[in-house]
């Protein structure tokens, strides 16, 4: 592992990363610890300004072009930034279950699938995870126990969320 190829990268990538693993951190919070509080309404609105940056910045990453400068993943950025919109609404027109479904799917989707994708090789993060010689069995099966285990953390943590009653 090594974090020169992110150093190396351009800055809107390096901004992407970190406010990504931040919101992921943070999501990972929101998930773990009792709903509806008003930490949570707060700690909840970093939350989305975290993951419309994310979304936003996105839109300006190009290196995977099929059409002109943009890929699907560009369509994903739009569509997290719309889910980001639908979720919040939710829980201010107190539709307490679509919000949380939302949420819980903005972030699985949003942050946790396309953050594997980040692991494709020629990817900067593959690049960070692997190293310049690339994905040995031993580094893959390293990997695939941390996903393995930060799965099972985030179903626990949706499991077991209070709701203050």
């Amino acid at each position: 592992m090594s974090l020169s190829p992110l150093l190396n990268a351009s800055p809107v990538i390096q901004l992407h990363a970190l406010i990504a693993i931040a919101a992921l951190l943070l999501g990972a919070v929101q998930l773990w610890r009792t709903k509806g509080d008003r930490l949570h309404r707060a700690l909840g609105r970093v939350w989305v300004a975290l993951m419309a940056t994310v979304a936003g910045s996105g839109l300006f990453i190009w290196t995977i072009r099929l059409w002109g400068p943009f890929s699907p993943i560009h369509l994903l950025s739009l569509f997290v930034l719309a889910m980001l919109w639908r979720g919040v609404r939710a829980a201010r027109g107190g539709n307490i279950a679509a919000h949380r479904r939302i949420m819980q799917g903005t972030y699985i989707f949003g942050l946790i699938v396309t953050g594997l994708l980040t692991f494709i090789p020629g990817r900067t993060m593959y690049a960070v995870a692997f190293g310049p010689q690339g994905a040995t069995p031993q580094k893959l099966a390293i990997f695939a126990a941390l996903v393995i285990l930060a799965a099972a953390a985030g179903l626990y943590a949706a499991r077991g969320a209070r709701v203050p009653g």
